[in-house]
């Protein structure tokens, strides 16, 4: 017989909700006020042990306002000036920083027309150099490099002296054969080379008592014109030689052209130095003596075609040897 109903369990009611409930969105919080506060950067979240923003390297940051530090500041200050007044006083001796200045105020078509003007002068015209009112009122200033074509500048042949001494080492190196004396040796070959002709111009132009207020630094510049055409011979003969010098017919055929071409653009271009006419009205830096004849200006014009030709052919050909 059957228990009806008996251990069931009664029917399960789930509660059903009377009044509707919605989450609420989360947004993010809202722009900081105009109101300083320190070390607030516009995060909601505060960063703990930061430094203040106004003084971005901290305890160094007053550094400068230290009374040691501009002491120390204003005392380096003075002796820089001081040196630099010393060094232009002990330099203005011997040469002239206005004047030398003047050598390097070239522009870039400037550097390239000389360096074409060095290498092809065959049908260069005219080879006068411009000249211009002075700063007193004088006339007979000559314009500076960047003005004039036919004007003497330092720039390429100190950039030429530069780049023949690591033209040398380079072409050493290929070979086989650097060592780091290399670099001394051609420099000092080459500085004698230089030194050794200024002082012969000098001693040549001393003799034949020829005067010139520039004529120093314009000699200087001259002088380094070689080293264009002794980079072109190595260069050209290395490459065509195949690392056998500048012996051979296209060496020596190179080295035959910049000589001349060097050789007829220092005669053309040092006229107005070793060769001044008579002009006893000028009164800027090209006043020179009066000349003394026919037969002194027969001297000037050997002593310049000696310096132009043998003087030079000797001393490239000792530049172009490896």
């Amino acid at each position: 017989m059957q228990r009806s109903g008996y251990g069931q369990s009664p029917p399960l009611h789930h509660p059903v909700p009377q009044h509707v409930s919605t989450v609420p969105q989360l947004r993010s919080p809202p722009p900081p006020t105009s109101q300083p506060q320190s070390g607030y950067d516009g995060s909601p979240y505060q960063q703990q042990g930061r430094a203040p923003s106004g003084n971005m390297f901290g305890q160094y940051g007053n550094f400068m306002n230290d009374p040691a530090a501009q002491l120390a500041s204003q005392f380096g200050q003075t002796a820089f000036k001081q040196g630099q007044e010393y060094l232009e006083q002990n330099v203005n001796r011997f040469v002239s920083v206005s004047a030398l200045k003047h050598y390097f105020n070239v522009t870039n078509s400037y550097v390239i027309n000389k360096l074409f003007l060095v290498l092809f002068p065959w049908r260069h015209k005219p080879w006068a150099r411009k000249q211009t009112v002075g700063p007193g009122g004088q006339e007979g200033w000559y314009l500076p490099p960047r003005d004039d074509i036919n004007s003497p500048d330092m720039y390429i042949p100190v950039m030429s002296l530069v780049t023949y001494i690591f033209l040398q080492t380079l072409i050493a190196g290929l070979r086989g054969q650097f060592k780091p004396e290399l670099f001394g040796y051609v420099a000092t070959t080459a500085l004698v080379v230089v030194v050794v002709e200024i002082l012969g111009l000098k001693l040549g132009c001393y003799l034949l008592s020829i005067s010139h207020e520039s004529q120093l630094l314009d000699l200087v510049a001259y002088s380094g014109y070689k080293f264009v055409g002794v980079i072109v011979t190595i260069s050209i003969a290395e490459i065509v030689n195949g690392g056998k010098g500048t012996g051979g017919v296209i060496g020596w055929t190179v080295f035959g052209y910049t000589f001349f071409a060097n050789a007829l653009f220092l005669m053309r271009s040092l006229k107005y130095v070793l060769l001044p006419e008579n002009n006893n009205n000028a009164q800027g830096p090209m006043q020179t003596m009066p000349t003394e004849g026919r037969a002194k200006r027969s001297q000037r014009l050997q002593f310049l075609f000696f310096y132009a030709y043998i003087v030079q052919l000797f001393f490239m050909w000792i530049l172009s040897r490896p």
